[in-house]
């Protein structure tokens, strides 16, 4: 449930795996170092494919380089969002690799079964996406927490590997999110530029039913496509989306067992040189939690 931050606005929680999904206190923690082996394989079992629905268009202020001035957003900053639970989803776990026989075990995702996560993909340099996720993350979780919302992350690295595709799900049902934003970068081919933010399908199938958070997640998805792409200065994909930076997906776990509003952020394209240097610059990431934090701030304003 959502905490009363008018005496403690500041306030950030980790979802710690266990019988009862207890939630636990976490303090900040450092910047990760990058790690070892990955897969170029997008997570979650992602795959690329067009969009199956046609959403509203993101209008980016800059060019696919990033190098125009970002807008600003208006109202977002002041916005207070005491008493609104946003739970962050840092793509995959740096541990992963490490654990190939626990995550290729199969979960029930609703529709079939699937593996319970990757090692997602990295730059050619070797710069992680379990990296990137966890930076980017602190950093949106700073800017949300100071707007007085309460946080919850859904790991901090701070387990050997995981957590599943499906308890992630869980995690954000369990504190009855109003936003659940999972971040991710992409690993798709040389060329294959820009952002994207995956939205749940129409799912009823199993464990899965998607029927009330569509819409509302649709919003979510909208207003941090708009927002990251004027904070950012950097162009919707050009490889799916037909130009809007929305994805509609049915086949991600973290979808499909969600009951509250949830969305996934591509942030690039860690396969293609250019896209690369921006997801490396810790400039352009704060940029890019910037926008993440005005959408959802939008969003949440109603």
């Amino acid at each position: 449930m959502p905490y009363d931050h008018r005496k403690t606005p500041l306030r950030t929680r980790v979802l710690l795996r266990g019988p009862a999904l207890a939630l636990a206190a976490a303090g900040c923690c450092a910047a990760l170092a990058g790690c070892g082996a990955s897969q170029a394989s997008p997570s979650d079992g992602r795959s690329t494919r067009g969009a199956e629905d046609a959403p509203t268009a993101a209008t980016p202020s800059g060019g696919p380089d990033g190098a125009g001035t970002p807008a600003a957003s208006p109202g977002a900053a002041g916005a207070s969002l005491a008493g609104r639970t946003v739970v962050l989803d840092p793509g995959h776990n740096p541990g992963n690799f490490r654990h190939a026989k626990e995550i290729n075990q199969k979960v029930n995702i609703g529709t079939n079964r699937k593996e319970c996560d990757t090692t997602g993909t990295s730059t050619n340099a070797g710069y992680t996406e379990a990296a990137f996720t966890l930076d980017v993350t602190h950093r949106l979780r700073d800017l949300l927490t100071a707007r007085g919302a309460e946080v919850v992350l859904t790991h901090d690295a701070d387990r050997p590997w995981g957590p599943c595709i499906d308890e992630r799900a869980k995690i954000g049902n369990a504190a009855r999110a109003d936003a659940v934003v999972s971040v991710h970068a992409d690993g798709s081919a040389v060329g294959h530029r820009g952002f994207h933010v995956i939205l749940p399908a129409r799912v009823r199938e199993g464990a899965a039913d998607t029927a009330k958070i569509v819409g509302p997640s649709r919003e979510l998805g909208e207003r941090i496509a708009d927002r990251f792409a004027r904070a950012t200065g950097t162009a919707p994909s050009n490889y799916l989306g037909s130009g809007t930076g929305l994805d509609v997906r049915d086949d991600l776990g973290g979808l499909n067992l969600s009951t509250v509003p949830k969305v996934f952020v591509e942030c690039g394209n860690m396969r293609d040189p250019k896209d690369a240097e921006l997801l490396t610059s810790a400039a352009w990431r704060q940029k890019a939690a910037q926008g993440m934090a005005d959408g959802i701030a939008t969003y949440l304003r109603g």
